[in-house]
């Protein structure tokens, strides 16, 4: 017939296949995509044809079937699309359509970078990966055009016979070698196809030749269901989705069952096509948020998760969906050229979500303040990352108040303590552990906010460098001048006294002691350490943590004595008393834990010595 004949595959090596099955063997399934998508593009193209007149549609529906039939060891993909002549499958198949063939395989033959499958006409081929030999049966659907059967065993030579297609399109049956006959198992394919071929915009059906028995001997069995969605809820206008539409899609895609605190749907068409929706999820705690998944669509078939490119890094903590028709991509469906177009994409998602966040801290007060919690780190992580973001929200960021249990803009802060403490900031990292320093400030009428989470420490550096005169400073870091009882004096004696009296009595001629008059006389006394000594201590332990090793010795700490108290008077009036060791050693285990934990042999000291001075008030 006209349609036999044999002959090389004009692509000018004999090394292309290898190449295939070395450079996506970590990848090996993306086979199911290339060949799916392929026979969905096929009925897309009929279906055009069809609105065109130019064809006929169809008595059944249009739909791509996957069938495994493990006794046989195929994989069969079938589509009622539009099919090709004997001339087509030479163009597009047997002709490996890139110009400079050979100097392409020779300068990526050896790369481990980016695979290749996906562009110049190398999707077909991705069934190589898996099948020992490949078969084309195919049907164009044009009048008077003969079926074709084209078969390759993986080498550079093919096969073209007439084929036995009685309805316009094509089956692409692989038949597996030892690598892929993991994928005729129907549980590892529904996975696969689950992930890759969720949206694809026509019906997918998985078969197998078990069910396909059973299917004939039970007529009145009941019809399969495609395993895909064909329109998912992103292609849907905003004002036509309902709120348990959304939260159903959400748990749908991303098998969450804690419900999305919010979420932002994106729905723009011009200079660019791109649909999508992004939720902000309910987090365990601040290191979850690590865990999001933004996966990433182009014509509702799969690309990549988290492909940073599009979608800026800080909004890789969220969870969604994002479709971009038109991303340019690269020799891969999972990698993108990295150019202006590409940045205009990212720049637009950043502010549509920048945009969300103000509109719900100026219409939805409440609720906002109810989502800080769990957003409120990824909100600080994309300032750090992003200027453009940080000036969108700057204005929607809050702080909680511990002392009034209420939350507070930058502004609304600095302007209630602008005739106190101007342009200065004092916040907490633990309200419990600092409660004496969040009393000491109250009794002033002064507040503090609560920062205490991992991203809080380079939070409060990128806000100072962004605002000019602007200082965060620890509850228990320097001790401010207002909470100092003016009226009172300290002599230089005084000072010099009380410093080496409590050297001796705790045992530490290195120890750094201040004498200050307190407004509060019941505080014996503090630990005090700068805020910059501070911050340093506290990057030693971050980097101590990650196994980087020390930056430097430990931040000096100072004692700093209530001469107001009536204990601290007590011990400098009466040096050579035998409890005035103890009560030396107990101020400062107490003006410790105040500050921080103690190690475990101070603490153990500190509790025997707890219990003998309570004896001694009953003795």
């Amino acid at each position: 017939m006209a349609v036999e004949s044999k002959g090389s595959l004009s692509i000018n090596s004999e090394n292309l296949f290898p190449i295939i099955k070395k450079w996506l063997y970590s990848d090996q399934d993306i086979f199911i995509r290339e060949l799916v998508s392929n026979a969905v593009d096929a009925i897309q193209k009929f279906k055009h044809l069809v609105s065109l007149g130019e064809a006929s549609a169809p008595e059944e529906e249009y739909h791509v079937t996957v069938h495994l039939d493990p006794e046989k060891k195929t994989i069969t993909i079938s589509d009622n699309g539009i099919g090709m002549t004997a001339d087509e499958v030479k163009k597009y198949i047997n002709q490996i359509a890139f110009s400079g063939a050979a100097e392409f395989i020779e300068k990526y033959k050896d790369s481990a970078e980016d695979p290749i499958i996906g562009h110049f006409g190398l999707g077909f081929y991705s069934a190589f990966m898996v099948s020992e030999l490949v078969e084309i049966q195919t049907l164009s659907y044009q009048e008077g055009a003969e079926a074709v059967h084209w078969t390759c065993d993986g080498s550079s030579t093919y096969e073209m016979t007439a084929g036995q297609r009685l309805a316009h399109g094509t089956d692409i049956i692989l038949h597996v070698n030892a690598e892929g006959e993991k994928y005729l198992q129907e549980y590892e394919m529904r996975s696969i196809a689950n992930k890759y071929c969720s949206f694809m915009a026509v019906p997918i059906y998985l078969t197998n030749e078990e069910s396909k028995k059973e299917k004939t001997e039970d007529k009145e069995k009941e019809e399969p269901t495609p395993i895909n969605d064909t329109t998912p809820l992103w292609l849907k206008s905003p004002k036509d989705c309902t709120e348990e539409e959304y939260k159903d899609f959400y748990r749908k895609v991303f098998m969450d069952f804690k419900e999305p605190l919010f979420w932002i749907h994106l729905n723009m068409d011009y200079p660019f096509n791109l649909k999508g929706i992004l939720y902000f999820p309910k987090l365990g705690n601040e290191f979850e948020s690590a865990e999001g998944q933004v996966k990433l669509y182009c014509n509702q078939v799969f690309v990549a998760d988290n492909v940073k490119e599009i979608i800026p890094e800080f909004l890789l903590l969220l969870k969604g969906a994002i479709d971009c028709p038109d991303i340019p991509l690269n020799v891969s469906r999972s990698f993108l050229q990295n150019d202006g177009y590409v940045r205009k994409i990212s720049d637009y998602i950043t502010r549509k979500v920048a945009d969300k966040l103000c509109q719900l801290y100026t219409s939805d007060r409440e609720n906002y303040e109810k989502y800080w919690a769990d957003i409120h780190p990824f909100i600080k992580y994309g300032c750090l990352r992003n200027d453009k973001f940080y000036e969108r929200v700057k204005d929607s960021l809050i702080y909680r108040s511990p002392l009034q249990d209420r939350y507070m803009t930058l502004s609304e802060y600095l302007e209630a303590a602008k005739e106190t403490h101007e342009n200065k900031v004092f916040y907490t990292t633990d309200p419990r552990q600092q409660a004496q320093y969040l009393h000491l400030l109250q009794e002033q009428n002064l507040d503090a906010v609560e920062l205490g989470t991992a991203i809080d420490s380079p939070f409060i550096s990128f806000l100072e460098s962004k605002n000019e005169n602007l200082h965060f400073l620890r509850v228990d870091a320097d001790l401010n001048e207002i909470l100092k009882d003016e009226s009172a004096k300290t002599t230089e004696d005084d000072q010099k006294k009380a410093e080496t009296l409590f050297r001796s009595l705790l045992g530490n001629d290195k120890l750094k002691v201040r004498l200050e008059p307190l407004k509060n006389p019941d505080i014996s006394a503090m630990i005090e350490m700068t805020e910059e000594a501070r911050r340093m201590q506290d990057m030693m332990k971050m980097y101590g943590a990650m196994g980087l090793g020390s930056l430097g010795e430990q931040a000096e700490e100072t004692l700093v004595l209530n001469q107001s108290n009536s204990i601290i008077t007590y011990i400098l009036e009466h040096p050579e008393e035998e409890k005035t060791s103890a009560l030396a050693q107990q101020i400062y285990d107490l003006a410790r834990l105040s500050y921080g934990p103690l190690s475990a042999e101070a603490l153990t000291a500190f509790l025997n010595r707890s219990q003998q001075l309570m004896q001694g008030l009953i003795s």
